[in-house]
């Protein structure tokens, strides 16, 4: 399994619009995420910035993400989302949600 944290910007006149949608996630999308061998996504909110988290536990994350963004309705959902969000200044010419760096993991306790 790999974790990953990711930021992105939201513009505040979207707020309520995406935080409704986000109560509810199209039954299609929520398929393909599973498909795709993500596990514990969740999205959080403060002052404009947000930030998600999910574990990987499939063995090809390229594939699987090529899969969920060739997957019809995941891409009328993300096409819905993308005006809502803004990069981060850090962000790359092809990247929307920037992976962040994992400065610690208290991990599963014995």
């Amino acid at each position: 399994m790999k974790k990953f944290g990711q930021i992105i910007k939201l513009r505040p006149e979207h707020y309520e619009t995406y935080k409704k949608a986000h109560a509810e996630v199209w039954p299609g999308v929520l398929a393909r995420i599973h498909a795709s061998n993500i596990r514990n996504y969740s999205i959080y909110h403060h002052n404009g910035l947000m930030f998600a988290y999910f574990e990987y536990v499939g063995s090809d994350f390229d594939a699987d993400m090529a899969a969920m963004a060739a997957d019809p309705i995941t891409q009328k959902w993300w096409e819905w989302m993308e005006p809502m969000q803004e990069p981060v200044p850090e962000a790359g010419e092809q990247d929307w949600w920037v992976n962040m760096e994992m400065m610690f993991d208290l991990g599963e306790e014995k």
